[in-house]
């Protein structure tokens, strides 16, 4: 018998996020959880905190690819903390590791996940993001967003 393999939407955004980019992450991690797929982002601060206490608050699951070389870096809401020791390199992880993503506001970190994931072919929803390709799927509200992801998964490969 083969295993299931569970489904990842991603999260990216800034660490040092705004209290909007924030509250929309949380409300996204919520929805990530309550459609009952797994959450991965890169483990820090801002929209990466903010989504995985989201999809805590709603029983969810969560993975960090972390930067640095310790899983007491990641944030508390993180439930598999992967080290990587690749500071701004492990984005390539973090692209290639989801079947869809979810970009909130971001900075050049955020703008290098979504030149790996365009470039790999995956899914990419934008709320208030880089507006670098028309492959990025843009979504006004986080419920639209997530719904958005779900609807694209499996469809650029």
């Amino acid at each position: 018998m083969g295993m299931v393999k569970q489904t990842i939407i991603g999260v990216i955004g800034a660490g040092d996020a705004s209290e909007k980019d924030c509250k929309l992450a949380e409300a996204v991690g919520e929805e990530i959880a309550r459609q009952g797929y797994t959450l991965l982002c890169g483990g820090m601060g801002g929209v990466m905190e903010a989504s995985c206490r989201g999809a805590k608050a709603q029983g969810g699951t969560t993975i960090g690819i972390l930067p640095g070389s310790s899983k007491a870096e990641g944030n508390p809401y993180i439930d598999y903390p992967i080290v990587t020791a690749m500071g701004q390199g492990r984005n390539i992880i973090v692209a290639s590791s989801c079947d869809a993503i979810i970009a909130i506001g971001g900075g050049f970190g955020t703008l290098s996940e979504i030149a790996f994931a365009l470039r790999l072919k995956i899914p990419i929803i934008g709320i208030k993001t880089w507006d670098v390709s028309s492959d990025i799927k843009k979504a006004e509200t986080p419920e639209e967003a997530v719904y958005m992801a779900i609807g694209l998964i499996g469809t650029n490969t």
